[in-house]
Order: structure tokens, then C-alpha cells, then sequence
């Protein structure tokens, strides 16, 4: 709460209600929460929108009755509703409610007054629209440098040396030849993830500029250091070509919303596969993209090293500057990450509590000054 508490008192202007149920109560209806808590307790003075036809799932099933839903939305303190597509049906049910007294008047002047006063304050009416002296900035640089550094302090390091070896990580930048594999070494839309272009996210490397992790792995190893990329190898592969160690980069393919709902949790195939042929021929690193934790403990006695990367978005480099040493591990979990989706739902301080790995937990390395 203390987050969204100091982001209201520092003035935020929006607060959008979540699809979700609290207590059994559809949040787009909860007058409580909306009005009493939010804009009473809290004293938020800019305006409540809701999600992309957030007021129509009130009911099951959706817009089963679109007035009473209208109708709750409104009187729960929700100031803008997002239509898409039957907005003359919300318009007209709202101005019959309004007309015969349904909804107060008092209720829509509010509304009105909130988004107005965030238009005034933003000077929407003077200057409706949008600057683009900066649009040059948009992908500089400067702030590719500093999504660089967000990727390489929000890499968690779960796993370094099966037990009784030394650490794997981090790996020398000078050998004889190395293997990268994996599904998502080399492709950009993944890294990325949902919401990326397209609400879905895409694939490939045509989506953005950016670096993936194998273009990134190529530019930070010494230039006599053999790089060879296969996908999906099978063991015979990776056992006859004498390789040092190799890289496995896989996870999770984008989606957004409710397009990524899952009762398993698993990475997709070929990962899981690439996994077993690779890390259990030599000693390997396993790379995980993916927006949350996955079922990872079936292989995790195969793995020599194991790194949470999540959605790394474009900058790849952030990946490979802490794999090879320029930089240290530093990160550490914001949540649980369980061992099998049985145990979920799973949160620290549950009475069996019995994670893969704790919230909070992320071992630490140190930079090395020459690799």
C-alpha cells in the first residue's frame, strides 16, 4: 500500500480498477474501495478510469445486463468508462439513468470535474497537442545506456556450481569454443514480450532496434573465442563438438493480459528439451525470459548455472555485460518462486512455505577487473 499511497499524495492524476474480484466483489463496482477508501480516505483528487470494457464484466456473463452494470460502475466513483465499441449503448443507457434519477446529477458533476481539473492541469485546453521537440530523443543512446543498466540490475541469479564445484559464473570471455542454444537467444520479440508493437508481442528480430543475447554474447567475448549458435541441438551435437561451455537462452513466448493465463506454468517446447540435451552434456548457463516465475526444478540438478532475465526488452547487452563479469549480480526476487503450480497460491510467511526459491533470494557476484 505504501507505494500507491506516496504516488497519490505526490499527485498522480489517473488510477485505473483492475478486471479483478476483492472479497467476492467485482472491483468496478466496489463503492468502498473507489469512493470511501480511494477518494475519500486517501483524498485523490484526479480521476478513476476504467479497464477496456472493465464495467461489462461486472455481470456473468459479460454484459448480461449492461444498465445495471452502467449503473454500478458509475455509482462506485468510476469518472471515465472505456467503451471500444458499444459506446451509442453507454451513452444512451447513462443519459436514461441520469434523466430519471438513477444516477445523481451530483455523481456525474464530480466525474466531470476531475477530468477537467487533470485537462486544466496539464493544459490540455492551451496546448492539446503533444510536444514533439523530444521525439528525437525516443531511442537514444542515452537511454538505451540506461536500459542496459536496468536489464543487468534486474537479472537474478538463482543457481551458480552444482554442489561441491566452484562457481561457473562468470564465465571467461576467452576460450576455445562455445555453444549458444535456445529459442530465445536470438530473437528480439522475445525478449520484449507482450505489449511490444503489437499487444501481443511478436517474434522475431524485425519488431524494434535492439541487441539480442547472442549478438550481445558475440560483442563482449574475445575475438578469438569460436561462437556457435544452434537453436535446438540434440546431445549427439553437443557432445561431439568439444565445446567449453555453453549458453541456454529460453522461456516463455509473449502475451499479454489474459492471452497468458496458464495452469502449468511450464516453459514451452523446445526449451525444456534444449535444456536436457545441452546441460546434460556439458557445463551450461540457463538464461530464463519469461514475465514470472516457471516451472524450472524438474532440470534444475542438470543446470549448472541458472538466471532469472525476465523481460529484458532491447538491450541485450545488459544480459552478457553480467554473464561475462563487466558488472556483478545484484538482484533479488520480488516474489516467490515455487517449486510446482500445486503449491500455489504461495506467499512468504504461509505455513508451508516451501519455495525453489525464497522472496528475496538472489546470489551475488562480483565484477572482475580482467576476463
Amino acid at each position: 500500500m505504501a507505494g500507491y499511497y506516496n504516488s497519490i499524495i505526490k499527485g498522480v492524476s489517473t488510477v485505473m480498477i483492475s478486471y479483478s474480484s476483492w472479497n467476492g466483489q467485482k472491483m468496478h463496482a466496489n463503492q468502498e474501495l473507489i469512493t470511501g477508501f480511494l477518494k475519500k480516505t486517501l483524498r485523490f483528487r484526479g480521476f478513476v478510469i476504467s479497464d477496456w470494457q472493465g464495467i461489462d464484466r461486472i455481470t456473468t456473463p459479460e454484459h448480461a445486463n449492461y444498465t445495471y452494470s452502467i449503473n454500478a460502475g458509475i455509482t462506485a466513483g468510476i469518472d471515465m468508462i472505456m467503451v471500444p465499441y458499444n459506446y451509442t449503448e453507454f451513452i444512451d443507457g447513462l443519459t436514461y439513468q441520469v434523466k430519471n434519477k438513477f444516477i445523481p446529477m451530483s455523481r456525474i458533476d464530480d466525474a466531470v470535474k476531475r477530468i477537467l481539473r487533470v485537462k486544466f492541469q496539464m493544459g490540455l485546453f492551451e496546448y492539446p497537442l503533444a510536444d514533439q521537440s523530444l521525439v528525437h530523443e525516443l531511442g537514444s543512446q542515452a537511454h538505451r545506456e540506461l536500459a542496459r543498466e536496468a536489464v543487468r540490475k534486474s537479472l537474478v541469479l538463482l543457481k551458480n556450481g552444482k554442489y561441491g564445484e566452484k562457481p561457473l559464473l562468470p564465465l571467461p570471455k576467452k576460450s576455445s569454443k562455445i555453444l549458444i542454444a535456445g529459442t530465445h537467444a536470438d530473437n528480439l520479440g522475445y525478449q520484449c514480450g507482450g505489449w511490444t508493437i503489437e499487444w501481443q508481442g511478436v517474434s522475431g528480430n524485425n519488431v524494434t532496434s535492439g541487441t539480442t543475447i547472442l549478438t550481445a554474447i558475440k560483442k563482449t567475448i574475445d575475438p578469438t573465442t569460436k561462437v556457435v549458435f544452434k537453436e535446438n541441438p540434440d546431445t549427439d551435437f553437443v557432445k561431439s563438438n568439444g565445446f567449453d561451455y555453453a549458453i541456454v537462452v529460453v522461456g516463455e513466448t509473449p502475451y499479454a493480459e489474459t492471452f497468458g493465463d496458464s495452469l502449468n506454468l511450464t516453459i514451452p517446447q523446445p526449451g525444456p528439451s534444449i535444456i536436457t540435451n545441452v546441460c546434460g552434456s556439458i557445463k551450461c548457463v540457463v538464461v530464463v525470459i519469461s514475465g514470472r516465475p516457471v516451472v524450472i526444478q524438474p532440470y534444475i540438478s542438470s543446470i549448472d548455472a541458472l538466471v532469472a532475465a525476465w523481460l529484458p526488452g532491447t538491450e541485450g547487452q545488459g544480459v552478457a555485460d553480467v554473464l561475462f563479469g563487466d558488472y556483478g549480480f545484484t538482484g533479488k526476487l520480488s516474489r516467490t518462486w515455487f517449486k510446482t503450480v500445486d503449491q500455489l497460491p504461495m506467499n512468504i510467511g504461509d505455513p508451508h512455505y516451501d519455495p525453489l526459491f525464497s522472496l528475496g533470494f538472489g546470489l551475488a557476484t562480483k565484477p572482475t577487473k580482467t576476463n
